[in-house]
């Protein structure tokens, strides 16, 4: 029953507002009435966020209606999270309006998941629907710190100089550099001068950058490891260069093997295999350097490590290194800000490069997350997120001693996934498609390979809970069986 009492004035013709005609309400429940115009606006973007609804006094007078049926329809969208008060700003619309999404054709599992990707793949899998995702290379981002995000955001507000919201300096801002040059100090045991760094989009952009420079500059293969990111050689192969494969063994990569003038490795936590590059390998490496050849570095998961010892960037040992970080699996991906460490022979070209690819990162972004880093909160946010890791991690393994017991499992050390590795005759691509099918959704390891090698699955257990992941790898078993 509406609590509001009212009499409707005879003749009454409505409000130019919406073209609210009180005569179509039903007896009795006007403020009801009201509320579900005002929703059903907001929800076709009549309404749009951000708009300020007419005073209820106003609104009240031309609907011929007492004030407190419009007080109480607002108060309903306010309860229900379509409005806000902001006092003498009046009611604000804060919902965003209902707009249909579009149709996205979804093809078969076998379909999105087969022997030879396309470089759209991984956006297609992204889109491909599943219950329970365990892709590889995404943190849990139900972690994202967002209250403390939120006060470094406003410290900086607070403080930033008007001329501060102009265009930057397309190497970064100069406290997300000393920021970055801090981090790697504590961190990784890297020394860098900021002015050495480049504040990029992520480790993606950094080897586009580095693609076309070293493409430029004469260099036509950049040797990758065999295993290694698809996605990376991608990245390369759009730069024009090749990607000829180099084995990788419990020692990592072998340096021996080398014979193109420039190799990108992942030393910390190979991808995906997970083994450290070894200490008498990282010798060769240096020596190898030393003899002209160009090492580009990811230091892939290097922070997210449970049962072993911190292992040091090449770049802390060998200065020529060019070097790629981000904060994409310490925080979230969406933020798209990393770093790049460049050597003296390329740092103009590079910084060229990144001038004209987009006049440098968002600054504001920037500026925050080096407050957010000097502040120690991401530190913080490490230690949080690496127990909640170490736990996932540990109950994958549990699951899969349950329902794949005959899988080598590789990499627990260290990082956001697993890989596994099978005996037999096991089409690993179609296992995946299998499991994508019911709903799961994994990488078949021979993605990841130029040569032939045992096939397996690359599983990310860091975003998912271990309900999900037991569900998700017992799916797996079935199949299997």
């Amino acid at each position: 029953m509406d609590r509001a009492k009212t009499a409707l004035a005879e003749g009454s013709i409505g409000s130019d507002f919406l073209q609210l005609d009180v005569r179509e309400a039903p007896p009795g429940g006007l403020a009801d009435w009201l509320a579900g115009q005002l929703r059903a606006a907001i929800a076709d973007g009549r309404l749009p966020v951000g708009g300020r609804l007419p005073a209820s006094r106003v609104l009240a007078a031309e609907l011929r209606v007492s004030r407190g049926v419009v007080t109480e329809a607002y108060q309903r969208l306010v309860d229900d999270g379509h409005a806000a008060g902001r006092g003498r700003a009046g009611t604000v619309v804060v919902a965003a309006p209902v707009v249909p999404p579009e149709p996205v054709p979804v093809s078969s599992p076998a379909k999105v998941i087969t022997p030879s990707p396309g470089p759209d793949i991984f956006d297609v899998i992204r889109a491909a629907p599943a219950r329970i995702d365990l892709t590889p290379g995404v943190p849990d981002l139900t972690a994202f710190p967002r209250a403390a995000w939120l006060r470094a955001e406003r410290s900086v507000l607070d403080e930033l100089e008007p001329s501060q919201f102009g265009y930057g300096d397309p190497r970064g801002a100069p406290a997300m550099r000393r920021a970055v040059s801090h981090w790697l100090a504590r961190s990784r045991g890297i020394r860098a001068d900021p002015g050495e760094i480049i504040i990029v989009a992520g480790v993606a952009q950094a080897l586009t950058l580095l693609g076309d420079v070293l493409r430029q500059r004469g260099v036509t293969e950049l040797a990758v490891e065999d295993p290694s990111s698809l996605g990376a050689r991608q990245h390369l192969h759009h730069c024009g260069l090749a990607t000829p494969p180099v084995g990788v063994d419990d020692d990592g990569l072998r340096v021996a093997e080398l014979s193109a003038p420039a190799v990108l490795l992942t030393p910390a936590h190979q991808f995906p295999m997970g083994v450290v590059l070894g200490g008498e390998r990282r010798r060769d490496l240096m020596r190898w350097a030393a003899e002209g050849g160009i090492v580009v570095e990811d230091d892939y998961d290097a922070e997210h490590r449970y049962d072993r010892a911190p292992v040091p960037a090449v770049r802390s040992m060998l200065p020529e290194v060019c070097y790629m970080g981000s904060v994409s699996k310490l925080l979230a991906p969406a933020l798209r800000i990393g770093w790049l460490l460049a050597p003296p022979r390329f740092r103009e070209d590079l910084v060229a490069a990144k001038r004209f690819a987009d006049l440098g990162n968002g600054v504001l972004p920037q500026l925050v997350l080096a407050r957010f880093m000097e502040t120690g909160e991401l530190e913080r946010q490490l230690r949080v997120v690496r127990a909640r890791h170490r736990r996932r991690r540990d109950a994958m393994i549990r699951a899969l001693s349950a329902a794949l017991p005959s899988a080598v499992v590789h990499g627990a050390a260290a990082g956001l996934h697993l890989t596994i590795t099978f005996g037999g005759e096991v089409d690993d691509v179609a296992l995946a498609a299998a499991a994508l099918a019911e709903g799961v959704k994994v990488q078949p390891l021979s993605w990841h390979r130029q040569h032939p090698g045992s096939p397996g699955l690359v599983l990310g257990y860091a975003a998912r809970t271990a309900t999900e992941i037991a569900e998700g790898v017992a799916v797996l078993g079935k199949l299997l069986r």
